[in-house]
C-alpha cells in the first residue's frame, strides 16, 4: 500500500500570485493540482453564486457556509481520495482562506468557522500552508483594470483585513505554516517554495497523473 499523500496548500490575497506558484509547484513536484472554490460540479455552481459581480446578495454566514460546502465536496470528491492513493496534492486555496477572508475579513467569530472547516473536512488540514504574502497596493496594481470577481471588488481595505489575517494565522502556527515574499522573481520564489517544501515534508513520489 502507498504511504499517504501531502496536502500543500497556497494562500494569499487576490493578486499575490498564488495560483502560478501552485501550478508551478505542483508540476514541479509531480503532484496533483486543484483549486478553491470550484473544482468539483458542485463547486462550478457554487463559486458563481459566490463570487459572480451579477450573483444574488449574501449573508455574511450563508457565504462562509457555501464555501464550506464546496470544500467538502472537494475534500470528499478530489482531496481525499488523491491523498488515500499516495498523491501530494497543491490546492489553490484551503481552510485558510476560509479564515482570512470571512474570519478576519468578514468579521465572523474564527473559533466557529474553524469548527465548521473541521466538520466540513472530516478534520483534514494542509501539511503545510505557504503563503505568498505581497503589499496590498501591489496586489492591486497586479489586479489592474481586469474585471473583478465580487470579493475582489470590496476594495484595498477589504484586502488589507484578509492580508493581516494570513499573517495572524502563520505567527499563530508556524510549524503548519510559512510565508514567502510574492513581489520575488516568479521563478525564483518557486525554487524557494519547493526548497521549504523538500525541508519540511520531505521529497515527494513522482507519481502525478
Amino acid at each position: 500500500m502507498a504511504p499517504r499523500g501531502r496536502l500543500l496548500a497556497l494562500e494569499g490575497i487576490d493578486g499575490c500570485g498564488k495560483s502560478t506558484q501552485a501550478r508551478a509547484l505542483a508540476a514541479v513536484l509531480g503532484a496533483r493540482l486543484t483549486h478553491e472554490p470550484g473544482a468539483t460540479e458542485l463547486g462550478t455552481a457554487l463559486r458563481r453564486l459566490l463570487l459572480a459581480p451579477d450573483a444574488p446578495a449574501i449573508s455574511l454566514r450563508a457565504e462562509a457556509l457555501l464555501m464550506a460546502a464546496d470544500r467538502a465536496e472537494h475534500v470528499a470528491l478530489v482531496v481525499e481520495p488523491a491523498l488515500a492513493a499516495g498523491e501530494w496534492v497543491v490546492s489553490d486555496r484551503f481552510s485558510g482562506s476560509t479564515l482570512a477572508y470571512q474570519g478576519y475579513g468578514r468579521g465572523l467569530d474564527t473559533t466557529e468557522l474553524r469548527r465548521v472547516i473541521d466538520w466540513a473536512t472530516s478534520g483534514l488540514m494542509a501539511d503545510l500552508s505557504i503563503l505568498v504574502d505581497v503589499p496590498v497596493e501591489v496586489a492591486q496594481a497586479r489586479l489592474g483594470t481586469t474585471a473583478r470577481d465580487r470579493l475582489e471588488r470590496l476594495g484595498p481595505a477589504f484586502a488589507g483585513l484578509v492580508r493581516d489575517g494570513f499573517l495572524a494565522l502563520t505567527a499563530a502556527d508556524p510549524a503548519h505554516w510559512a510565508v514567502v515574499d510574492g513581489t520575488t522573481d516568479p521563478a525564483a520564489l518557486t525554487t524557494r517554495i519547493v526548497a521549504i517544501v523538500h525541508e519540511r515534508l520531505g521529497q515527494p513520489p513522482r507519481a502525478a497523473p
